[in-house]
């Protein structure tokens, strides 16, 4: 019997601290660093983005996420036998114990089910997602919970505009498990490290201390770039594998980085704009958890349905990048 993976529940978790573009542009005035919600939104489509407070960590949002997802899907955390968390800020300096292991052990999850985490920033989802699929397929597991969570408000240089202004913090979440039919309809992945100078945080941990810079490091335009050619060649990969067609795509679900690189990937593909989700307005740029926190709210409010075709991809840094295609 062919054995195939499918998302029966989602969800998303933001900080209770809502920032503004006007109350970020004060801020940042305060320490010498002008901005104005025009040029903010002009350049990016972010209008406001959320904080997380100073006791919370990335854990702690992929936890709330994760409870909402298990309870659309009508399972408790003890049913779940892998958990996957994309995050490129993890609770712990050196990466470990992994987030997913703390993940685990917050949901109350005693069933010695296997938790690691996946580093490909803001491709962590799509990577993510495509591990679990490969997992599940292969027979060696049944439910997989999979989740992105960031808190880039903590990795951001605030005297450095091109960069503090753009991204937030947050969490979405997916619950993947096996079944008869087909949900996830076709993977792909990609990388090339000869691009990894354009997206980094510069520094390494030396001595017990950062040595370099601890602050996320980007060549916009370059970034820019390379995000717009390789999303359009990675969505028609994804859709030839599955024999799916552009206008069979019901929503288009983008990583949550630039409105002028999402409107125009989807131009590219033919899909008219209003086939896309949209929450860079409000959510920023939260990396890994965009592409699920745009799932789950539009899952939420009745946008995407049963059956319907979803094209979710991400670029980010590495250089990584890929797409997935799935049947709701």
């Amino acid at each position: 019997m062919t054995l195939y993976s499918k998302i029966t529940g989602t969800g998303s978790y933001l900080p209770a601290n809502r920032v503004t573009n006007e109350a970020l542009a004060t801020r940042l005035a305060a320490q010498g660093v002008e901005t104005s919600h025009e040029w903010i939104v002009t350049r990016s489509g972010i209008e406001a983005r959320h904080f997380a407070a100073a006791d919370e960590l990335s854990s702690d949002l992929a936890v709330h996420a994760a409870r909402r997802a298990l309870e659309m899907a009508g399972r408790e955390a003890g049913d779940i036998d892998l958990v996957i968390v994309a995050s490129s800020t993890p609770d712990f300096h050196g990466s470990f114990p992994s987030t997913a292991c703390i993940v685990q052990q917050k949901l109350g999850m005693a069933n010695g089910s296997a938790a690691f985490d996946v580093q490909a920033v803001c491709s962590g989802f799509v990577y993510a997602l495509s591990t679990a699929d490969a997992f599940i397929r292969a027979g060696n597991h049944k439910r997989v919970l999979v989740i992105g969570s960031e808190i880039f408000s903590r990795i951001v240089d605030f005297n450095d505009r091109g960069t503090c202004v753009l991204f937030g913090d947050g969490a979405g979440a997916v619950l993947l498990e096996v079944s008869n039919e087909p949900g996830i309809l076709a993977t792909k992945l990609h990388a090339d490290g000869s691009h990894a100078d354009i997206l980094s945080i510069p520094g390494n941990l030396a001595g017990g201390a950062v040595a370099g810079s601890g602050f996320l490091h980007m060549d916009g335009p370059a970034v820019f770039k390379l995000a717009v050619s390789v999303l359009e060649k990675v969505a028609h990969e994804v859709l030839d594998t599955a024999g799916v067609t552009p206008d069979q795509i019901d929503w288009l679900v983008p990583h949550q980085a630039n409105i002028r690189i999402m409107n125009g990937t989807a131009k590219k593909l033919g899909l008219p704009l209003e086939k896309m989700v949209v929450t860079v307005n409000e959510h920023g740029n939260t990396s890994a958890a965009s592409i699920p926190l745009a799932l789950d709210q539009a899952v939420r409010d009745g946008r995407i349905q049963p059956g319907q075709n979803v094209l979710m991809e991400g670029v980010g840094g590495g250089f990584t990048w890929g797409a997935v295609l799935a049947r709701m």
